[in-house]
Parts: C-alpha cells; sequence; structure tokens
C-alpha cells in the first residue's frame, strides 16, 4: 500500500509560479506510475499530467502543456508538478495518485479510474 501526501499549495498572483510536490511512503514508490489531478470548485476532478516509473516519459492536459512540468525523484519517494504562468483557471485542489499497473501507453494514466491510491490533495488558489 502506498500513502500520498501533497505540499506546496498556496495563494499565488496571476502569472506566477508553485512548485507541488507529492510524498509517498512505501519502498516501492519506483513501481508506480504517477499522475496529478485538479478538482474546480463544482466540477468533476480532471487530469493534469502523468509520469511513468522510470520519469522517462510523460503526458500532459493540453490546457497545462507548455506551463507544467512533471517530474520525480525515486530516490526521495517524491513526485512534483511545477506550475509556471498560472492562470485563475488553475485553481483547484490538486491531486497526486499512484498507478501500480504496467500502461500500453501513457495516455491511458489520464484515466482516473488507472489509479490505485490517492492523496488528500492541496489548494491552489490563483488570484487575477
Amino acid at each position: 500500500q502506498v500513502q500520498l501526501v501533497e505540499s506546496g499549495g498556496g495563494l499565488v498572483q496571476a502569472g506566477g509560479s508553485l512548485r507541488l510536490s507529492c510524498a509517498a511512503s512505501g519502498r516501492t514508490f519506483s513501481s508506480y506510475n504517477m499522475g496529478w489531478f485538479r478538482q474546480a470548485p463544482g466540477k468533476e476532478r480532471v487530469f493534469v499530467a502523468a509520469i511513468n516509473r522510470n520519469g522517462v516519459v510523460t503526458d500532459y492536459a493540453d490546457s497545462v502543456r507548455g506551463r507544467c512540468t512533471i517530474s520525480r525523484d525515486n530516490a526521495k519517494n517524491t513526485v512534483y508538478l511545477q506550475m509556471t504562468s498560472l492562470k485563475p483557471e488553475d485553481t483547484a485542489v490538486y491531486y497526486c495518485a499512484a498507478d501500480a499497473s504496467v500502461p500500453t501507453k501513457i495516455q491511458r494514466l489520464r484515466i482516473s479510474d488507472e489509479y490505485d491510491y490517492w492523496g488528500q490533495g492541496t489548494q491552489v488558489t490563483v488570484s487575477s
């Protein structure tokens, strides 16, 4: 079992940057594909970014492509989401998730049901 704890959220002005972190418990972090999702008030949880086990392959939602970078440090059991040029519409609770399967395509990690474990989320608020 994996426990995930997000951090790094906060209030930032439009155009600013934040780096979210997700620390995972356990010794098998490198066996999990990782993803970031977000949920705005009154809306469904949506995919933001994903990274495969060894950090070589990544995928991004069109809404954040070019503004966000997902990365991981398997030695530190941590996955990151660097966000730049933030917009008010990026305001949401951001969740990290872990997937234990072996995906044939990275795009499959866009589906929230694919994930086995979820963190409790960290709030990101972007003011205009």
